[in-house]
């Protein structure tokens, strides 16, 4: 399966952001979706899940209610929407797949992912 994020860019502290992942080439309903991201001289980080058919999200500890994730399957696309970010949420902003579901303690980890996007920036300015 080939992913596509999208929809990063610059914006300002407090403002909305929506990243798009958009898969192609399987049937993307049979996939849990996460996205990660990566800032400068920082690990990867988890960021949130949405587990394949039941739909349960998973969210990394900074989120704290600001950003959900959600999926069109008909579409065959993923969002991140992110209200309130903070200049700290600065980062590359990757998707990844795979054809399982698990606890949260699980699919927070990176090495389970058999598919990567590319990332989109994401740069938030105080």
């Amino acid at each position: 399966v080939q992913l596509q994020a999208s929809g990063g860019g610059l914006v300002q502290a407090g403002d909305s952001l929506r990243l798009s992942c958009a898969a192609s080439g399987r049937t993307f309903s049979g996939y849990s979706v996460s996205w990660f991201r990566q800032a400068p001289g920082k690990a990867r980080e988890f960021v949130a899940t949405i587990v394949r058919i039941s739909g349960i999200t998973y969210y990394g500890d900074f989120v704290k209610g600001r950003f959900t994730i959600s999926r069109d399957n008909a579409k065959n696309t993923v969002y991140l929407q992110m209200n309130s970010p903070k200049p700290e949420d600065t980062a590359v902003y990757s998707c990844a797949v795979v054809q399982a579901e698990a606890a949260r303690d699980i699919m927070r980890n990176p090495t389970i992912y058999n598919y990567w996007g590319q990332g989109t920036q994401v740069t938030v300015s105080s």
